[in-house]
């Protein structure tokens, strides 16, 4: 396992390049630059606070002594509640597959020379994209929940982030994008996030989460730097005050390739795979069955993920059928078991019938039909002061509001 000082000088050479050029502030530690180098690496995932996506602003305009953080109302709003209030008892905003901000046709066009050539062919970009800002962004937006799908990059090096057969960035690895997030809590040091990452399946043809996949996780996710900043709990979310400043992991994959002790040592909320019910209107999954069985009280989740409306046919069906699903869940969240943790995603698509629905008519609208998020706004403004539990966005800042509506300010 890499301590945070090994990753600095991995980056050594480059940095050196750095300082040779007269970049950086003279009176930056190696540290610092190296960490800035790590930072300028996951921006094509993590982002920066630049608003248009497009603009990849230089490094040093973004990071650096401040790093230009804290210019939302709501990047501390967890600052204002108090310690002992329980985490399932929070609203908490998330996107869904939040590390496809930045994916364009451009992008897919450039990537596509690193795929291996073996017969996976990904569909135009807007089918993967999901999210309009980046996590920097929406970090200082309010939200506190990111979906993130990881798997090998195509020549078996490193964890990278995926969407289906679509490749997001060759640069940003998985471990750059966390030192992304490790900054942000360093400067957020009374906010807590909850990170899910799930295996993406499809990337290429016949890849899978084999040994090499888990053991690649597994030293990320507990690496000396990861301790520091990643709670340490497993099967349980308490509250806010035993998390602040730290990482709580929603973790959509197994280690059942890896000696029992690996899975052993990776802290977190286990969602196992093999428990959630693909596309399923509304489920209750056990994530800590221990306490159950010694006459406590299990770790329990109630998810709504019904991501593909399969009987609709036209958009106004399609957003129809899935607003259903949403409603209903967040009825539920609102009136039962307070102490179970409740995640209701919001995101949706439908591009096999036509006109397609891609990610961004189901959450936006299209035709005169109002999407999902101008129709959750409606339904969030009559449920104020409700608990919701965490709930799943795509396009969140459209139509503006949302995240308002579910802190309840």
């Amino acid at each position: 396992m890499r301590s945070s000082f090994t990753h600095f000088l991995a980056h050594f050479a480059i940095v050196i390049v750095v300082v040779a050029s007269g970049g950086g502030d003279p009176g930056d530690t190696l540290g610092q630059l190296a960490l800035d180098k790590i930072l300028n690496d996951a921006r094509p995932i993590f982002g920066g606070l630049d608003e248009d996506p497009s603009t990849l602003a230089p490094a040093s305009t973004l990071y650096g002594h401040g790093h230009g953080y804290g210019y939302n109302k709501y990047a501390r709003w967890m600052a204002g509640l108090p310690d002992a209030i329980l985490l399932a008892h929070l609203n908490i905003p998330g996107t869904h597959d939040a590390a496809t901000w930045n994916y364009t046709q451009t992008t897919q066009d450039e990537l596509s020379k690193a795929m291996r050539c073996d017969g996976t062919t990904p569909r135009p970009a807007r089918v993967y994209r999901c999210q309009q800002r980046s996590i920097a962004g929406a970090l200082e937006a309010g939200i506190r929940f990111f979906d993130l799908r990881f798997a090998l990059d195509p020549f078996d090096a490193r964890l990278v982030f995926w969407h289906g057969p679509a490749l997001l960035s060759a640069a940003a690895g998985v471990e750059d994008v966390l030192f992304g997030f490790y900054d942000w809590l360093d400067h957020h040091p009374e906010e807590m996030v909850l990170l899910s990452f799930q295996y993406e399946k499809g990337t290429r043809a016949n890849a899978t989460s084999d040994a090499t996949v888990q053991r690649k996780l597994f030293d990320v996710l507990t690496s000396s730097v990861a301790a520091r900043y990643v709670d340490q709990g497993r099967g349980h979310l308490g509250t806010l005050g035993e998390v602040r400043g730290k990482i709580v992991l929603f973790r959509r994959f197994d280690l059942d390739m890896l000696p029992p002790e690996f899975e052993q040592s990776v802290p977190g909320l286990h969602m196992a795979p093999s428990k959630w019910i693909d596309n399923c209107r509304g489920f209750e999954l056990v994530y800590n069955d221990t306490a159950a069985a010694t006459g406590g009280r299990s770790g329990t989740a109630f998810i709504e993920d019904f991501y593909h409306p399969d009987d609709s046919t036209t958009i106004e069906e399609n957003i129809d059928a899935k607003f259903e699903a949403i409603k209903t869940h967040l009825q539920q969240a609102a009136t039962g078991d307070f102490d179970s943790l409740f995640v209701t995603f919001a995101s949706g698509t439908h591009i096999e019938v036509d006109p397609p629905v891609y990610p961004d008519v189901m959450a936006l609208g299209s035709g005169g039909a109002l999407g999902i998020n101008h129709r959750l706004l409606e339904l969030l403004g009559g449920m104020k002061g409700r608990r919701l539990g965490v709930v799943v966005m795509d396009f969140f800042e459209e139509p503006s509001g949302l995240i308002d509506l579910l802190l309840d300010f």
